[in-house]
């Protein structure tokens, strides 16, 4: 193949652009059009003469779908595939693989290393002149398992805040159960004298129920009076005399008689920080004898 310019002779996919003084590609200036490639130089000379049009028609056995500057030799089936069509001036051979489960597919092109190069540094190229190429390009090769792979993160996220959801819940299901106690009774049950405990019987009948008995992991009589500043021995004393005087009223009688500014408010923080809510409802049910 000759060539018409002498300054652009060494790349035959350019012409000599006199304004700005050197080889310019073909394709920015004349659309690659299926079936044909670029003539030498696109059929001009460096003065801005022309020889002939910028295309010519792709020659036997090529072919060229508007994806190259130049035309391609048509590939060749493998001995084990099936052809389906032959190869013309815009279209590669097409074959179909008997043991190929992707089903048919184009031919093993015949191309160079330097001509698949030239091809994808032209789509590259077209990019910027061609937006409607590059995005079906880019379609092209976009990984077929992206939907799958995001469709997995977005339900392992799902998963994740179900979970913290539903912990949360229990948290605050929790926190709720555990203050339920502390909100129904009113200031002026907090505020009354520890005494108040003493005078209802049933109230303390209740009580003496719950704390007294020494239970494995549950905080009893003998946590409150620690709480309370009594010595250890006082409160082995007291257990020990059990069968007699019940452990919590003498843990509250003394109480009474060496701070008897203690209220119930401060007996049902005490227990709260036992965890021993269920003391705490009972001290609520003060608030009926006193409307009594």
């Amino acid at each position: 193949m000759g060539h018409y310019s002498d300054n652009c002779s060494d790349d035959l996919d350019t012409f000599w652009d006199k304004s700005r003084n050197k080889c310019v590609p073909c394709h920015p200036q004349h659309p690659i059009q299926p079936g044909y490639e670029f003539s030498p130089n696109c059929g001009m000379h460096d003065d801005g003469g022309r020889s002939e049009i910028p295309y010519r028609k792709c020659a036997a056995q090529t072919f060229n779908n508007g994806s190259f500057v130049k035309c391609q030799p048509c590939s060749s089936c493998l001995p084990t595939d099936q052809k389906v069509s032959e190869c013309n001036n815009t279209t590669d051979t097409q074959c179909c693989g008997s043991r190929d489960q992707t089903g048919c597919r184009e031919g093993v092109l015949g191309t160079t290393t330097q001509q698949v190069q030239q091809s994808t540094t032209l789509k590259v190229q077209m990019s910027t002149s061609n937006p409607t190429t590059a995005e079906h390009t880019a379609q092209t090769i976009r990984p077929p398992d992206v939907n799958h792979k995001t469709a997995w993160i977005v339900l392992t996220v799902i998963l994740v805040l179900s979970v913290l959801a539903f912990l949360l819940f229990i948290y605050i299901k929790k926190r709720r159960g555990r203050s339920r106690a502390f909100c129904i009774r009113g200031p002026d049950l907090q505020s009354a004298p520890l005494q108040t405990v003493l005078d209802n019987l049933d109230v303390l009948e209740e009580l003496v129920i719950l704390l007294d008995p020494e239970i494995p992991g549950v905080k009893n009589t003998s946590h409150l009076a620690s709480r309370c500043s009594f010595p250890a021995t006082w409160i082995t004393y007291t257990y020990s005399m059990r069968d007699s005087k019940s452990p919590l009223r003498a843990v509250l009688e003394g109480v009474t008689t060496k701070h008897p500014d203690w209220t119930v408010g401060q007996l049902a923080r005490l227990l709260r920080e036992m965890d021993r809510n269920d003391a705490v409802v009972v001290l609520t049910k003060l608030i009926l004898f006193k409307v009594v």
